[in-house]
This record gives C-alpha cells, structure tokens and sequence, in this order.
C-alpha cells in the first residue's frame, strides 16, 4: 500500500467514525436541522476541494517548480522526518491561521462566510467554505511546494491525516471532549491538551451567534489544527462550555443565503437587500446592534 492510499483510508475512517458517533450519541439527530440548501454547499464544496482546488494547487506548483526550478526538485528530500513536521507547522497550520484571522476582515468575510453560515456543528459542515477562499489559501500552495522539495511519501501522509483529524474532531456536534473535563485525574493532561490541539469546546466558540454569552468568541479560537497558536498570539478564548447557538444573526434575521451565492461569490451576487455577499452590502456587526 502506497503512502497516498494509506492517508485516503486514515482520513476516510475519520470521517466515517466521527459521523458514527454523532449518530451513536444521538448528537447528529438532535441538533443537526440542515436545509436542502445546506446540504448542495457542503456537498459540492467537499467535492470541488478534493476534485478540482488541492489537486490544481499540487500539479500548478509541481508543472511551475520543473519549468522553473527543475535543480530543486526534492532538494529537500533527505531532511529528517522531524524537520519536515516542523516546516509542515508552519508552512501550513501556522498560515492557515493567519489566513483564516484575515479572513474574519471586512475584506475577506465574504469568502469565510459560508463557513459561520450553518446552524449546527458536524462534521457534515467542516470543508464548507466558498470556492474561492480555499483557492486562495496559501497553506494549500505552500504545501504543494514543499512536496515539490521532497516532503512526500509517509511524513506528509501522517501530518496531514493527524491533521484533518483533528479539524473533523472539532467541528464534531459529538462533544468528545466534554466527559474528559470531568474526570478529575485527566485535568492536567486537558489543560495542556485544550491549548494545543483544536477541540469542540474551542472550536464551537468560534461559531457561536454571539459573543455576549461569555463564551463564544467568533472574533478569535481561529487554529485549525494546532490552538496554539491562537494561545501565541493572543486570541484564544477558553470556558470548556459550549455556546447555545450556532451560526450568523444576519441568517436568522434576514433568512439563509442561495449555496450558489455563498460557493460563487464574487462571480455570483445575493439578491437580499441586507447582505455581505454583495458589492456595498452590510456585514452584520453585532456591537453596533
């Protein structure tokens, strides 16, 4: 079995046994309430992502660096498994941080909204995203070059499936985390763990409707895999509880945006009166309300 098969089994079970416990724990059925217009975003853009956006960031960057760079191919190949884990971190994770904070201004809010747009958390909703959010994120291409410099086989196999699990282990609506608060000998070992890794009580807050609970905080908890560095750089925000709602105020009080408009824009516009995926329209701020 070679290393890419191996990943497509380790990511694949992840997924599978997330979406099982939701079920098993009945969390699934009791607070996922997805719409048909739900259901075509995170289906097309789970497909699109690994169909058309991270193969073209791959073959793009592999075509340029043998046109351009032909001597650098796997230059890098002979680096220990550690070093290359460690520039995965930062290359990667650590961009994409930085990529998904910019991605809470002004500017690029409307390529992030679709992700904040649903109302529950699964990991049915952890790739849903507009099309062009994930095109343009630099962890995608500078991941496709460092496999151009020989960051392949077994070490980008294991970084990237510990990874995604993490990030569908986040978005999870089953609270795994939630019973080892309560063991009182596992207290230490959750303290270090929570800043960290991503988990659903740090997560959830960053989708939570609103920040005046005392614990949603969708102005920071923006790690993907690693919550570290939010704890680094000062956005972190930790309770160990869970917001009560989910989703943007906008939606509830305007109604769900077309999957089309949330994929598509800027190619598409929404047609409601009060919206962010518009030219000129109104990003809902809650502080001004």
């Amino acid at each position: 079995m070679d290393p890419m098969q191996f990943q497509n089994i380790l990511i694949g079970s992840a997924i599978v046994g997330f979406a099982l416990m939701e079920f098993a724990t009945r969390r699934y059925q009791a607070t996922v309430k997805a719409t048909a217009n739900d259901t075509k975003l995170e289906l097309f853009m789970f497909v699109s992502l690994v169909a058309i956006t991270q193969p073209l960031a791959i073959l793009t960057t592999q075509h340029a660096g043998q046109t351009l760079f032909p001597q650098w191919q796997d230059a890098l190949a002979h680096w220990p498994w550690w070093a290359m884990f460690g520039v995965l971190l930062l290359g990667d994770d650590l961009t994409q941080y930085l990529w998904h904070r910019a991605s809470h201004s002004p500017l690029l809010w409307p390529l992030h909204r679709a992700h904040h747009s649903a109302q529950y958390m699964s990991v049915r909703m952890t790739f849903r995203n507009n099309f062009f959010y994930y095109l343009m994120m630099p962890g995608l291409w500078i991941a496709g070059a460092l496999l151009y410099l020989g960051f392949g086989g077994w070490v980008y196999v294991t970084y990237l499936s510990l990874k995604l699990t993490i990030i569908l282990g986040a978005h999870c609506s089953w609270r795994w985390d939630e019973p080892l608060y309560k063991i009182k000998a596992l207290h230490p070992v959750m303290w270090v763990a929570e800043r960290i890794i991503s988990t659903p009580a740090t997560h959830w807050a960053h989708h939570a409707l609103t920040n005046k609970d005392g614990i949603g905080n969708y102005t920071g908890n923006f790690g993907n895999m690693l919550f570290f560095w939010d704890v680094i750089f000062g956005t972190a925000h930790i309770t160990r509880k869970y917001p009560e709602h989910i989703g943007l105020m906008d939606d509830r009080i305007h109604g769900q945006e077309h999957w089309t408009h949330q994929m598509f824009y800027p190619v598409v516009h929404s047609r409601r009166a009060d919206s962010a995926l518009r030219f000129g329209g109104t990003i809902y701020d809650e502080n001004k309300q």
